[in-house]
């Protein structure tokens, strides 16, 4: 089941690249038909386009739709800024502080000695 729904959304997404060749396989499956009936030049054999116009013209038709679809979704799509614009100003430089009455603080320094003679002796025999 998961198989056959992976080749159905292939297909539908590979469909806008693939639709040129089903315009060119109906062009030459229904040559003839095109030749006598469709085609532009069919009053003037000499220039032997035997519906070649008819092709170039569906096919025209076919790459000017992708292209107005295509431009309809780039123009729908949201922009999003990723840079700040230039008119702000940052200042990265610090702030000198000025204190009104001077700052009294003292700092006692505790000195811890541990007990190293205990615990560093050499081995008895």
């Amino acid at each position: 089941m998961r198989s056959f729904i992976a080749y159905i959304l292939l297909a539908a997404i590979m469909l806008p690249t693939l639709s040129p060749w089903g315009t060119i396989a109906y062009f030459k499956l229904n040559r003839e038909y095109i030749a006598k009936v469709l085609c532009e030049n069919r009053k003037r054999p000499e220039l032997r386009c035997d519906g070649k116009c008819y092709l170039a013209k569906k096919l025209k038709q076919q790459q000017d739709k992708q292209d107005k679809e295509t431009s309809q979704k780039v123009h729908n799509i949201p922009v999003i800024q990723l840079f700040t614009p230039q008119s702000y100003f940052y200042n990265f430089e610090p702030e000198v502080t000025v204190f009104r009455e001077p700052v009294r603080f003292f700092h006692q320094l505790l000195f811890y000695a541990a007990p190293v003679g205990k615990l560093l002796r050499p081995p008895r025999r």
